[in-house]
């Protein structure tokens, strides 16, 4: 039954009291609420006096062995800018868990979109901070993910605090010392060639869209395979460009039929849906004669066969980026000495539904 805000409240003394410190996360698991709204009561019990905030958790008064921190000042007001490409797939939740973040503070979040047109990123910058933006959340329009050209001049050169959000730029590159919180994409491609192992196949492909993330799991594919001691399947990773669903079914029919494939890695979920019928018209079926593991997970579970899917943490990635920005915000304000950059990486999880089936057979 969900306890009422006061009732909450008291839970959260109690639980605090009998330990003496609790993360937020875990306290926000054990009363099976949001972070956001953990965050929210945690806010109010601070403001008076009952509890202190330390960076990510929560310590009772009277614990001795904690030195409470100084209770971070309230964004109320504060104007927060937010780029990014489209406001659809992974990127509807990255911007709802940033909006609830800043909210939650008393802030105010302000969209700008680019479409993946690299040039309008300072161009939308530039309106956003003109509008009164105090600081800026960015997933530049970067094809792979990373800056090249100098494209990432102009936020190094930005006016106010900013973070990176889904993007990097390498060791060496001026953006580099930016703040970022991003998926470990490779990782999660990882986890999941595992399960494939794990099932007894052990010739694996992966099919990539052409995009920012082609490389993370590109990357993740190779390291798992070889790490496993698997196969690198023959032209794999193998990478397309979005909507070139005819060469994708003929590469995997090949590798099905003339090279012993049994399992491959789709990304992402929506080409995975579109491939599923494909290959069964083709005389593939899935999971019998291929598993399929799709990347994204944002419609993955809704296919004829479900599809067992990777799921990036997208709305934490937006969570902890608003989180970061603001205290960049409050250091700047205090006048404190700012805290080191942080380079943020969460670990995506795999889902298992239907379309890996039993175990394989090892060919």
């Amino acid at each position: 039954m969900r306890l009422h805000v006061d009732q909450r409240h008291e839970r959260v003394l109690e639980l605090v009291r009998e330990r003496g410190s609790l993360r937020v996360a875990d306290l926000a698991a054990e009363l099976g609420v949001s972070a956001v709204t953990l965050r929210r009561d945690v806010e109010t019990l601070a403001a008076q006096g009952r509890v202190h905030r330390l960076h990510g958790a929560v310590v009772w008064p009277g614990d001795a062995a904690a030195e409470p921190a100084p209770r971070r000042e309230s964004a109320e007001g504060a104007v927060i800018g937010m780029i990014v490409p489209t406001t659809t797939n992974i990127f509807a939740d990255i911007v709802r868990g940033a909006r609830e973040t800043i909210g939650a503070q008393g802030g105010r979040l302000v969209l700008g979109m680019t479409g993946y047109v690299d040039s309008e990123d300072p161009v939308q910058a530039e309106h956003l901070i003109a509008g009164g933006a105090e600081g800026l959340l960015v997933a530049p329009s970067w094809f792979g993910g990373v800056p090249v050209d100098g494209q990432e001049k102009w936020l190094v050169d930005c006016e106010v605090p900013t973070v990176l959000v889904e993007r990097s730029a390498p060791a060496g590159n001026p953006a580099a010392v930016l703040d970022r919180v991003r998926t470990d994409r490779a990782h999660g491609v990882a986890v999941a060639v595992g399960h494939f192992a794990a099932l007894g196949h052990r010739r694996i492909t992966a099919v990539l869209q052409e995009g920012p993330h082609a490389t993370q799991i590109s990357a993740g594919y190779l390291a798992a395979v070889q790490s496993l001691g698997l196969e690198v399947a023959a032209g794999a990773p193998a990478t397309r460009e979005h909507g070139d669903y005819e060469a994708t079914i003929d590469y995997l029919v090949d590798a099905v039929r003339k090279r012993g494939v049994t399992a491959a890695l789709v990304h992402s979920d929506e080409d995975a849906i579109v491939l599923v019928p494909k290959l069964q018209a083709s005389g593939i079926r899935v999971p019998d004669d291929l598993a399929l593991i799709a990347y994204d997970d944002e419609v993955a579970g809704l296919s004829d066969v479900p599809l067992t899917a990777v799921a990036p943490p997208t709305r934490w990635v937006g969570e902890l980026a608003a989180e970061l920005l603001l205290q960049r915000l409050a250091e700047r304000r205090s006048g404190l000495p700012p805290a080191p950059r942080q380079h943020l990486e969460l670990l995506p999880e795999l889902r298992v539904r239907s379309s890996c089936g039993g175990a394989a057979s090892a060919t």
